[in-house]
Formats: structure tokens, C-alpha cells, sequence
């Protein structure tokens, strides 16, 4: 029997990384990663829940969000990892022009939290690909730290930042 590996030419993946300090214990800090909870801190997030039997997460729920796209109207998330004893999550994203991985770990560190955030896109084609690159060239402008000061914002405010 002969096994073949087929992918598309024109399909292509690019990833990035970034960590940085939530200042509260990983307790508190890790379930601000979910899809329902991130509401509080993230401003303009508003997930439609299609299937999930947990308020807030649980692994493989799923749920969408709009496209800012005008080619993808919406993009479908799954959960698939949830691990609170480890303190990871992992989304994956689909439209039908691209794929996304996105990966959140987080660990103690002393009375704060080091989270670590992992995008990995692939494009199904050429110009889903150069989106992506742009979309993660954008993303990670500021290297996440947008990401800590809104999640620390609310952490001392309670409220998000507009």
C-alpha cells in the first residue's frame, strides 16, 4: 500500500509568539483567556455561542465571531484543548480560505501570571496567506503588551479599555 502526501502549492503557514505579566495569580488569570470571559477585558469581542453545555468553556465548544473580511463572513472557533490543570487553551479558527491556531499557556510566576500567546495561520491561498502575514503583522504590533494593559486595566478597574 502506497501513501501519498497531498497539500495545495499555494497553502502557507506563518506563526508568532509572544509572552507577558498578568499581575494576578494564574487562578484568576487564566480563566480570562476564555471565550466568555474575555468579553470583560477585550473590548468590540462579542462570541455567539453555537454549542457548549458550560457557561463559560469548555473543550470543544463552539462559537463564531463577524469577519472584518468582506470575503469571510464570519469566522467559526472551536475549542480545541482545555486544560485547567495545565492552564492552557487552544482555539481553532476556520474560514474557508484559512485556518488558525491559537494557543494561550499560562504559568505562575510569584504572584503574577506569565501568559503565553501563539497564532499560527495558514492560508489556503496565495492572497489568504499575504492576509494572514498582514493580519499577524498587525496583531502582534505591539508584541501582545495591548493584550497585558487591557487585561491589567481590568484587573484594577473592573472595567474594560475602551
Amino acid at each position: 500500500m502506497m501513501i501519498t502526501e497531498t497539500y495545495s502549492q499555494s497553502a502557507k503557514r506563518i506563526q508568532r509568539s509572544a509572552s507577558f505579566i498578568v499581575n494576578t495569580n494564574i487562578e484568576k488569570a487564566f480563566p480570562l483567556f476564555g471565550p466568555i470571559r474575555e468579553k470583560d477585558w477585550c473590548a468590540g469581542w462579542e462570541p455567539t455561542i453555537i454549542y457548549s453545555k458550560h457557561p463559560e468553556v469548555e473543550q470543544h465548544m463552539i462559537f463564531k465571531t463577524p469577519s472584518s473580511d468582506p470575503k469571510e463572513r464570519e469566522y467559526l472557533w472551536v475549542v480545541t484543548q482545555y486544560d485547567q490543570k495545565e492552564y492552557l487553551i487552544e482555539y481553532t479558527v476556520y474560514t474557508q480560505l484559512r485556518i488558525w491556531f491559537i494557543t494561550v499557556a499560562c504559568a505562575s510566576q510569584d504572584n503574577a501570571t506569565l501568559a503565553t500567546v501563539t497564532y499560527c495561520y495558514t492560508g489556503f491561498t496565495e492572497e489568504s496567506a499575504c492576509g494572514n502575514e498582514a493580519a499577524l503583522n498587525k496583531m502582534f504590533a505591539h508584541n501582545l503588551n495591548d493584550w497585558a494593559e487591557a487585561i491589567n486595566f481590568y484587573l484594577t478597574t473592573g472595567k474594560r479599555l475602551e
